[in-house]
């Protein structure tokens, strides 16, 4: 996997959450949801190594994890910053932070999947936006 793969699939994930959530799948929704923001910090770590390749397991086991924030803190203080910029894009931030790969066990209701994708997807304070400036 590389920068351009997680970049791909984090548009992918983001695209399946909507399908989903139109059709009434708030569960998958909320779950693809994060996975797409999941995808999209790898990508940011990607572009941090040699030639834009995901570090190879063996060499780092760090960022290898499921857990959004310890991942955005990897990426940097500049994307922190960026979270805290404004009030929409910090309370969009503690909404996506919520959510782990644990979710996909997880019961959820439609406004919980709405607000999730919501908080991602904003085109003026979503986290997804904050995340692009890195990738």
């Amino acid at each position: 996997m590389n920068r351009s793969d997680f970049q791909r699939l984090a548009r992918i994930r983001l695209r399946e959450a909507r399908a989903l959530l139109s059709q009434g799948c708030h569960e998958g929704a909320y779950y693809l949801g994060g996975y797409g923001v999941e995808c999209a910090l790898k990508a940011c770590l990607a572009k941090k190594t040699r030639r834009y390749d995901f570090p190879d397991r063996d060499a780092t086991n760090k960022y290898y994890v499921h857990n959004l924030e310890k991942l955005a803190s990897m990426v940097g203080p500049q994307l922190a910053a960026e979270f805290d910029n404004t009030i929409g894009t910090k309370a969009n931030w503690a909404i996506v932070a919520q959510w782990t790969h644990e979710s996909r066990y997880a019961l959820r209701t439609k406004q919980e999947a709405e607000n999730l994708i919501k908080a991602v997807s904003d085109r003026r304070e979503g986290v997804l936006r904050c995340i692009r400036r890195h990738w």
